[in-house]
């Protein structure tokens, strides 16, 4: 088995600079099945619970799966969805070599869902229902709960050196999903965060120029889309 970081080197992984893991994190799906720590598991969720909700609620919930039972139901579900969504996304994208990669990397999820070794399901608690009539903006108000503590998650098993990725299609039936972990129907299931030790290895990422994606005081207007966006020295 290869050698992992015990909690202790962790800890000490968890102090690398910011801008690196920012610059640096990946959604890894191709994981080993190699046991991952609970100790190291329950810091990142730690470091997940430090992130803001709304009206300081602290209405996240934390399913920690490696039952192999649950695991093998919530994969299940996870094909059902595969088999429509990424038939799909192969017709379409046939000619897109870039995309036919990402979509290779999920299908391997997919293949050895139950191989990974810890499924973080993050999830929310209280009724999505408000007092009174919410506007279109309302769902993202109440996602907007849970997904910076998921995007510390991410940030801390990137630090550590664990694969991570965001998935929500294991989820698609939430009915299903509250069945399969037990959940009370105060509880929504939002998304997974599978974690595992990485068969690749991190990397700088490629993405759009800052300039090409910024608009100033009205969309469309792009003063800095010319601009020269190296990173400073």
């Amino acid at each position: 088995m290869t050698e992992h970081p015990t909690p202790h080197e962790a800890r000490a992984l968890l102090q690398q600079p910011l801008e690196e893991m920012m610059l640096t994190q990946r959604a890894v799906r191709r994981v080993l099945p190699d046991p991952v720590d609970d100790a190291i598991v329950l810091r990142c969720i730690e470091l997940a619970l430090k992130a803001p909700t709304g009206s300081n609620g602290q209405n996240w919930e934390f399913v920690v799966v490696k039952d192999p039972a649950v695991k093998a139901q919530l994969g299940a579900r996870y094909r059902q969805a595969w088999r429509l969504y990424g038939g799909v996304g192969k017709r379409l994208k046939r000619d897109d070599e870039d995309m036919l990669k990402v979509l290779r990397a999920v299908q391997w999820q997919v293949d050895h869902f139950e191989e990974i070794p810890v499924l973080v399901v993050a999830c929310l608690s209280g009724s999505r229902v408000p007092y009174m009539p919410a506007p279109p903006i309302g769902p993202s108000s109440y996602y907007g709960s849970i997904y910076p503590s998921v995007q510390n998650l991410l940030l801390a098993a990137r630090a550590v050196g664990l694969g991570a990725s965001l998935i929500t299609l294991p989820l698609w039936s939430s009915t299903s999903a509250r069945h399969i972990l037990g959940l009370p129907m105060s509880v929504l299931p939002a998304c997974i965060v599978p974690l595992g030790w990485p068969r690749g290895r991190y990397g700088p990422t490629t993405r759009k120029p800052v300039g090409a994606v910024v608009h100033l005081d009205r969309f469309g207007n792009q003063p800095w889309r010319d601009a020269d966006a190296t990173e400073p020295s």
